[in-house]
């Protein structure tokens, strides 16, 4: 589906990609780690057709240099960056729709069940955002349309817990029939929403492996998190991801189930003061 045959980039005197050899196929939803530096940027805007390259890109054996219009018609994607939009929301779904032929309308769904209120917003100006909102609406850009091939740059970056459990359960939606390229500086953040790990350094690929596939992108956990004592850091931390306590030593709440090693990472900052932890996972209905 796609494929980079010894690809090179250079800016300046500086070589970014180093011969990136590299075939993507359908069913593959792959994180793409990597520092910064690693050329993962650049190996994603030689796919979109950004950047002029030494060797060949193919997209369902297309070049997305050559023929972008075709390629881009299907491929989402979400920035690292937002872009510095002067255009009122209303106007870029619109613009956006009318790119991929998509239905507007499905992309306001996707906004809304994001948490977005569209009617509230559709005359604002995207750089009067904030970042959250932004984040929300290209995401609802990318998946609300038809994409067979989405590329995710730091797609969650932004997002409270709420709204990573509603993105999680959006990729749910796609996953049997998109190509997902999920880019990130840190596993732990994207381990549970892919089948395959490929790790850049340098402009090239020092890991490609394929990984367990068992977590339910849309499930959620019940939790239970008890502490030995009272402790103020620890409740700001956990009240950032909605869990409640009447005491201050019991909390419970909820995580989704691809965030379960990005939560237990910020409670093993913790440890001295845990007491006891029960997840427990389940559907989310």
């Amino acid at each position: 589906m796609i494929k980079f045959d010894n690809i090179k980039k250079t800016f300046r005197r500086t070589e970014v990609l180093k011969g990136l050899n590299l075939e993507i196929k359908k069913g593959d939803r792959i994180a793409l780690v990597g520092s910064n530096g690693a050329g993962k940027t650049t190996m994603i805007r030689c796919l979109l057709g950004e950047y002029t390259c030494e060797g060949q890109v193919l997209v369902n054996g297309k070049s997305p240099r050559e023929e972008r219009q075709v390629v881009l018609k299907d491929i989402g994607f979400v920035p690292q960056l937002p872009p510095p939009l002067k255009m009122p929301v209303g106007q870029l779904i619109e613009f956006s729709a009318s790119l991929c032929d998509a239905d507007p309308q499905q992309m306001i769904k996707v906004s809304e069940r994001l948490g977005l209120n569209y009617d509230e917003l559709k005359a604002r100006p995207f750089v009067k955002l904030s970042g959250g909102q932004k984040q929300k609406l290209l995401i609802s850009i990318a998946l609300g349309r038809d994409a067979k091939i989405l590329i995710l740059d730091e797609p969650a970056a932004n997002l409270d817990p709420d709204a990573r459990h509603i993105f999680f359960q959006l990729l749910a939606e796609k996953k049997d029939e998109a190509v997902m390229l999920i880019s990130s500086h840190r596993l732990d953040e994207v381990a549970a929403l892919v089948n395959r790990v490929i790790e850049m350094d340098q402009g090239v690929v020092i890991l490609d492996d394929c990984v367990e596939d068992s977590v339910e992108l849309d499930s959620i956990l019940d939790s239970e998190i008890r502490i030995k004592r009272v402790d103020e850091a620890f409740a700001k931390a956990i009240k950032a991801w909605r869990f409640k306590s009447t005491d201050g030593m019991l909390w419970q709440g909820h995580v989704a189930g691809p965030d379960r090693l990005r939560f237990l990472g910020v409670l093993s900052r913790y440890a001295a003061i845990l007491q006891d932890i029960h997840m427990e996972e389940r559907k989310d209905a």
